[in-house]
């Protein structure tokens, strides 16, 4: 009954929730407008992008500080040893192997698009960690314990970069306010850090929680 109860539940939820997006009325702004005017002078030519990297720069700085505190915190509570890889079957191991590679393209080919078309640093980072958290289900990674230096500097360069190049160009009388000239290369810089570092900590979030509990994981 409970399992029925809670099936019911999640179906009223998926429900309600495709019913409200299915009846969103327009927005109450609309600043299409406004991007498409400045687009030219953002450095990519993916909106998206634009508002993200340049535009509102501050709130993707945020957001991806956001997540690393949240890692910082799983680490300051978790005290049990990393766990084990447990192996799986050898055909899937093998396919893990076979996927690895091609998950580590898609990921830099996300991160190159995302200046003309949709894809950038979130995406890649994300699946990069997809992979990771994929080769420890099959057993070729383990978890992971307390991070070495190595580790640490991955898991924080992105953030600290996009953080140093926000100080440097306060200069321009705005946070994040880029050169037109250096725009799209800077922008590039600040995603190819980040997909390093979002990779690590999507990756870690999994990674770091799978910790031995009496032989399971």
């Amino acid at each position: 009954m409970k399992r029925l109860a809670v099936f019911c539940l999640a179906c009223a939820f998926v429900v309600l929730t495709g019913g409200a997006l299915i009846e969103l009325g327009p927005a109450a702004i609309d600043l299409r407008g406004q991007v498409a005017a400045q687009l030219a002078a953002s450095g990519v030519s993916h909106p998206v992008t634009a508002v993200l990297l340049n535009f509102r720069g501050y709130d993707t700085l945020l957001e991806v500080a956001v997540l690393l505190i949240a890692l910082l915190a799983i680490l300051a509570v978790t005290d049990k040893p990393p766990a084990a890889p447990v192996p799986a079957h050898p055909l899937l191991q093998a396919v893990a192997r076979g996927a690895t590679p091609a998950m580590i393209l898609v990921a830099v080919y996300l991160l190159w698009a995302g200046a003309h078309r949709p894809g950038g640093a979130f995406q890649a980072g994300a699946v990069l960690a997809a992979a990771a958290v994929l080769l420890h289900l099959v057993g070729l990674l383990p978890g992971w314990g307390a991070p070495g230096l190595r580790l640490r500097l991955g898991l924080t360069a992105g953030f600290a970069l996009f953080l140093a190049l926000a100080a440097a160009l306060l200069s321009q009388g705005a946070l994040l306010q880029y050169p037109p000239a250096a725009a799209g290369t800077l922008i590039l810089v600040i995603e190819a850090g980040l997909t390093v570092s979002l990779g690590l900590i999507l990756a870690g979030l999994f990674l770091f929680l799978s910790r031995d509990e009496g032989g399971e994981t």
